[in-house]
């Protein structure tokens, strides 16, 4: 039984703070928790001690940190949650805390764990390809943008401090690291310029990290990439802010520029058109820019939440199924119509250990992407439920759990064995003396 907190322990939370929470061993350091409460997650590379913890039927995660800085982030985590930012959600700040000697511990931060979710190191537990890491390259980018566009400055950006979760062949990144940020009406050119070059060197040299362990093709280059990101970045700035210059007689170009805007995963609230100084052309601005486009339309058909490429690829679904069933018939009744009869009966025949592979949007993409290889391969019309046997067999079956990664190693060892192929679970022993987890000998 957990003792009781210390009588200086302080949580600060945003709502009821649960019994479980403050059974947690708070009055020892991080590094000494017992393993019976720890989840053994994939962390990212950090200067601060985290580890992942059960609370309730859920996951924590906890950070050692200075009492300003826990403060700080929890605040602005907060804030960028009800701006609606891609980042984790904050659980509390723990301060106060003491050994039972009374000896002073360092203040804590706790988030929630973002299912499904992996550091950038974990992705791949072989040799990351070249075209993958140009994936996440893109979304750490418009990561970028889109809280560029909040006016928050990250002042620290890295692939360390982002989280990636799957979306339909590619990435959704989800900041995990506000330590250094800051809050503005608008950002600064400079201040977004800065941002930039903090997040260029960093990425280069992160690169170059995996490079030197092997874990990245050979023929990447780690500064041209960092300079790809850069590219990837400005392009989506300008097509997000910038101007579009028009004939009066070319209102077309109005709507072209909303519906790339829309093609890109954002809905424009509001526009600027004003007159050129220097010629008889109007000029276009977007002035309300909001990510998310195809989740809420996706959201409001259907009541699925999913990351904004899967609620692309869902939707395409929902249209193949409304031509076929009812070409002419309402589009929400036969988004409600697929959702019965096709998504969620397919999503009941995966095998119940096997569903934790992968979020369900993304196994209904992923299942979609198989039943077309199959279609060609075959040279005919292949249906889900045909594709949905050798689906499960070939591919989803052979994937890891990325809801969570339910073994007892710690995560520090986790990182190691994601990243090598050499080990397993299997081939790890706990040394009690040493109270760590260690290859075995034998």
């Amino acid at each position: 039984m957990s003792p009781r907190p210390a009588p200086g322990l302080s949580l600060t939370a945003s709502g009821t703070i649960p019994q479980e929470l403050l059974d947690l061993p708070w009055h020892l350091p991080l590094q000494e928790w017992p393993q019976d409460i720890l989840a053994a997650l994939p962390r990212g590379i950090s200067r601060h001690v985290v580890r992942f913890a059960y609370l309730g039927g859920s996951v924590i995660a906890i950070k050692e940190t200075s009492e300003r800085a826990a403060r700080h982030e929890y605040q602005m985590l907060r804030r960028l949650g009800r701006l609606g930012a891609p980042c984790v959600k904050p659980v509390a700040e723990v301060t106060g805390r003491s050994t039972e000697d009374g000896q002073p511990l360092s203040p804590a931060l706790v988030t929630r764990h973002l299912r499904f979710s992996l550091p950038y190191r974990a992705v791949f537990n072989q040799m990351m390809r070249k075209e993958t890491l140009q994936r996440m390259i893109d979304a750490q980018a418009l990561l970028m943008v889109e809280l560029h566009l909040l006016g928050f400055y990250w002042g620290d950006v890295s692939l360390s401090n982002t989280l990636f979760r799957r979306d339909a062949g590619k990435f959704a990144a989800y900041l995990v690291d506000a330590e250094t940020g800051e809050l503005h009406a608008n950002l600064s050119a400079g201040q977004r310029e800065y941002d930039l070059d903090v997040a260029q060197v960093n990425i280069a040299g992160e690169l170059m990290d995996l490079m030197e362990g092997g874990f990245v093709d050979e023929d990447v280059d780690p500064v041209a990439t960092s300079h790809q990101f850069i590219d990837a970045y400005r392009g989506l700035w300008h097509e997000l802010t910038g101007d579009t210059a028009f004939n009066p007689d070319q209102q077309w170009l109005v709507e072209e520029r909303i519906r790339r805007l829309n093609e890109l995963g954002f809905d424009v609230e509001e526009y600027d058109i004003r007159s050129a100084r220097e010629d008889s052309k109007l000029l276009l601005r977007p002035k309300v820019v909001d990510p998310g486009h195809h989740q809420r339309r996706l959201m409001n058909l259907t009541g699925l939440d999913v990351q904004e490429n899967q609620a692309r690829r869902l939707l395409g679904a929902i249209d193949a199924y409304r031509a076929q069933t009812d070409p002419h018939g309402d589009e929400a009744v036969a988004a409600h119509m697929w959702t019965q009869t096709v998504f969620q009966p397919t999503l009941a025949k995966i095998p119940r250990e096997l569903r934790n592979k992968l979020e369900p949007a993304e196994i209904m993409h992923q299942l979609l992407e198989h039943r077309w290889k199959l279609s060609e391969r075959e040279g005919r019309d292949v249906s889900l439920e045909d594709a949905l046997p050798s689906f499960i067999e070939e591919e989803l079956s052979t994937l890891r759990d990325e809801a969570t990664l339910m073994i007892n190693p710690p995560t520090d060892v986790v990182r190691q064995m994601e990243l090598s192929n050499s080990l397993s679970p299997e081939d790890l022993e706990y040394d009690e003396d040493a109270s760590v987890w260690a290859a075995d000998p034998d």
